[in-house]
Formats: structure tokens, sequence, C-alpha cells
């Protein structure tokens, strides 16, 4: 019988001294894990103050606007923004990118971890023909990089703060989507009525040109006075297929929006329903309160935190860097013989790297997420003024709006009822045809510019909800991290809004 091979590289007296290698990176790296845990105070103070109040009046007060297409009180609404929310293939590719993300997260957080891979092997051999042997052999290898100078965990929560950006991004995909259904379901609205205006209009235009046709042939009137009739109503139909054009671009818009083909809501969208329009009081909290349901703040936030990881991350790569690794295994002639302890194959191995030249690479790559960072709190600022910006814009908007369709709407009721008069007046012979093509004239521009000037004030609504963050959970990150990843502490997310 041929004697059984074995490798070993300590002898049975060392043991000892392996688990004290073991135990000294085990200490050093928990050492250091309890220094390096604190990360420094995040510097929360914006290049310019948060104002205190809107300039704008408004109700102050705290509102949740997860859902606020509910306050439109529109079934055929809220089903849309549902199917668009479940449906919207921008959202799934933002779910998909998420879901990249944590990944990613996941991949990073494994750097923290040993690795242990494991092998069997059954080996023949058989020299001249004259005889053969067998080699069986099971080993099992193992590799640790304690993170000293904390380079995997920086690399861990950058991640980390990065899937967390995704997340917030979605939230904002999720608000941009629903507010292009709400001011397209508006849009529709505001077409079928102006639709309806128009034809309304138009009849009236129409008895008005057959009551000037009689009246030239009693000799009343000239053929100018009929052609001026005329003229009017094809005026008003050729407004007809512009408003249809309309009607079905935005069917079809609302069908894409939704993850429908084009023609799939004409039948549920053909019935004429009034624009809808949500409570006239909102109650809208302080700027810096609004600023934390924003997602795109939030996501901008989340980039910011990362990138300062990756500065960490870059700094430790400048450190050294330690390594354990060792293998265990048996190795025999026969599976028999594998449980005897002298079949028993070990190894371990320490090892250190010290960077001593590179050309300034690590430098350069310390500067470089140096530079990411600071553009990366540019980005955040910009989209906290923007913000800003946004809610500024959408209350003042809506204020003169609402001013605007006030004034619209009496208009629109003297112009109906000069109109009324004026048909009358011309039937008894009591004013002549310019009076009536005139004020008819004005009837259908006032009731036209109220029915716009109504669906303006709604599409203003939603911009203001979507401005004030409106359509998502500004803290839905927690649930995503606890659902989606396993859930490690994290020292470095706090908010980079200093209330003012």
């Amino acid at each position: 019988m041929s004697d059984i091979k074995i490798k070993n590289y300590f002898n049975a007296g060392l043991w000892s001294e392996r688990f004290g290698f073991l135990a000294f990176f085990i200490s050093l790296s928990t050492l250091y894990g309890c220094a390096s845990s604190t990360i420094s105070a995040l510097d929360s103070t914006l290049s310019f103050a948060i104002p205190r109040t809107w300039s704008a009046p408004t109700v102050t007060g705290n509102d949740t606007l997860m859902q606020w297409w509910l306050k439109f009180h529109d079934p055929l609404l809220d089903m849309l923004v549902s199917q668009s929310l479940n449906n919207n293939l921008t959202i799934k590719t933002a779910q998909t990118a998420l879901r990249q993300a944590w990944a990613q997260r996941d991949i990073a957080a494994a750097a923290l971890l040993p690795t242990l891979n494991g092998s069997a092997s059954a080996q023949r051999n058989r020299s001249n023909g004259i005889g053969s042997s067998n080699l069986f052999q099971v080993d099992a290898t193992g590799n640790w990089v304690p993170d000293i100078f904390g380079a995997a965990r920086s690399g861990r929560n950058a991640a980390e703060n990065a899937a967390l950006s995704s997340n917030a991004s979605l939230g904002d995909t999720q608000v941009m989507i629903a507010a292009e259904v709400g001011l397209t379901y508006i849009s529709l609205r505001d077409a079928q009525t102006r639709f309806a205006i128009a034809q309304e209009n138009l009849t009236n235009q129409e008895e008005t040109l057959r009551i000037t046709q009689w009246r030239q042939q009693a000799g009343l009137v000239t053929a100018l006075e009929v052609e001026q009739a005329r003229a009017a109503v094809e005026q008003t139909r050729a407004t007809l297929p512009l408003l249809q054009i309309a009607i079905s671009q935005n069917q079809h818009a609302l069908a894409l929006l939704t993850g429908q083909p084009p023609a799939m809501l004409e039948t549920i969208l053909s019935t004429v329903q009034a624009v809808p329009q949500a409570d006239s009081e909102l109650p809208i909290n302080i700027p810096a309160e609004i600023l934390r349901q924003r997602a795109d703040i939030k996501a901008a936030e989340y980039n910011v935190l990362a990138a300062r990881e990756r500065i960490n991350q870059a700094e430790a790569a400048r450190l050294p860097g330690f390594s354990l690794g060792g293998s265990i295994g048996l190795s025999a002639l026969s599976t028999g013989m594998l449980t005897n302890g002298s079949s028993v194959i070990s190894s371990l191995i320490a090892g250190v790297s010290l960077p001593i030249f590179d050309g300034g690479a690590r430098r350069a790559q310390v500067a470089l997420q140096q530079a990411v960072s600071d553009q990366a709190q540019l980005a955040y600022e910009t989209a906290v003024l923007t913000a800003l910006s946004d809610v500024e814009n959408a209350l003042l908007a809506l204020n003169n709006d609402q001013q605007r369709l006030r004034s619209l709407g009496i208009a629109s009721e003297s112009a109906a009822s000069a109109s009324h008069l004026a048909n009358q007046r011309y039937s008894s012979g009591l004013v002549d045809f310019q009076v009536v093509l005139q004020t008819e004239l004005t009837q259908l521009l006032t009731q036209d510019a109220f029915a716009s000037a109504n669906a303006l004030v709604s599409s203003d609504q939603i911009r203001l909800y979507k401005a004030l963050g409106g359509g998502w959970q500004a803290n839905s990150e927690k649930n995503i991290v606890k659902n989606m990843a396993p859930e490690i502490p994290t020292k470095n997310q706090s908010t980079l809004i200093a209330t003012p």
C-alpha cells in the first residue's frame, strides 16, 4: 500500500500560534471598528437661507398629500392614477433600477464578511499499465480581509445611500407620473368642455343664420348680413376638429401613461364630464418641512451622503491592508482512510500589503471623490432652490388664476345674457345684425376662456401638489431597507436640511 500523501504548512505544535494571529486581527478590527464608527456630523449649512414663510398667502397647516388625487373626488381620475402607478413603464424601469441598487449594496456589504469555499476530488493514477493508485481529497478554504481602516464599511455605506437615493428617485418618478396623469386628465376634460361649448354656440349661430336668411328673403337685410352670419358659423365649426384632435391625443396620452395601447381608453373616456377641482383651501407647511417631503431632494441628499462615504473609502485605500487565509482538508488513498486523523491537511496564512509608490493614483482618487462630493452638494442645493421656486410659482399661479376665473365667470354670465337679449331684439327688428354678431362672438370667447381658466385652476392645484412633494411617502425608505436588504445600522442618514 502506498503511503498517504499529506501536505501541511504548519506542524501540530503551532496551532496555538495560528489562533494567536487570528485573535490579534479580530481584536484589531473590532477596536478600529469602534473607533471608526463615529462619523463626523454632516455639514447641514446651505449657501443660502431657507425662508421661514412663503411669499404668497397660504393657510398654515399639515395635510397629507400622498394621494392628492382623492381630493378631486373623481373616481375615474383615481382609477387612472392607480393604474399608472402600477403599470407605467417608466415607473417599472425605476423599480428595476432600485433592485439593481440594492443588489450593489449587498455586494458591497459582502466585502465585510469572510469567504469560504469547499471542493472535493477523486483521482486514479496508472503507471506503465503495471499498477494503479487512488487519491481522494476534500478541502475547505477561507479568506478574510479585516476592514481595519473602514474601506469596505465606507463602500457598504456609500452603496446603501445610493440605494436609498434610487428609492427616492423612484418616488420622484411616481410623483411626476401621477401629476402627468392628473394634468392630462384635466386637459382632456377641458377639451371636451370646450368642444361642447363650441357645439352649443354653433347651434345658436346656425339659428341666427336661418333668421338672417329669412329676413333677407323678406327684404329686411342684405346679403352682407347673411354672409357675415355664415362666416361666423363656419369659423366656429372650424374649431371643432382642433378640439377633437386634443381630445383624442389626451386619451392616447392617458393610455400610454397607464401602460396600455393608445385606443384602449377611448370608450371609458368618451363620456363628457366636468373638469374636477380639489378643495379650495390646502393647508401648507413651512418651507423647511416642505423640502423634507420632496422626493428629488431626498435623492440629492442621499447622493451627497454616498459621495462623502466614497471619499472615506478612497482615503482608506491609501493605508495598509491585511488579510487572513487558510485551508483545511482531507487527503487519502481510499475513502475509508479519509476519517483517519493523519489525513488532515491544514494551512493558515496572514498577509499585509502596503502601498509604496503608485504615481499619485490614490491621492488623485481622493481628489476625484472630493470633486464628486462637491458636485453632489451643488446638485443638492440646486434641488432645494428648484423646490422653493416650484412652490412659489405654483402658489402664485393658483392665486392669480382663481381671481381670473372669478372675473371670467361674471363675464361669461353677462355675455350669455347679452347674446340672448340681442337675439330677441334682432328678431323684433330693434337692433341691427352687427349687435347680434358681436354679442354671439363675445359669448363664445368668454365661455371658452372661462372653461380654459377653470381647467387651468385645476392644473395649478395639481402642480402645487407636485411641488409640495405629493404622490409618495416621504419615509418609505425605512420599509424598503427592511424589506429589500439586511438591516444594518447606519450612522450617516441625518438630514442635510437645517430647520431655520
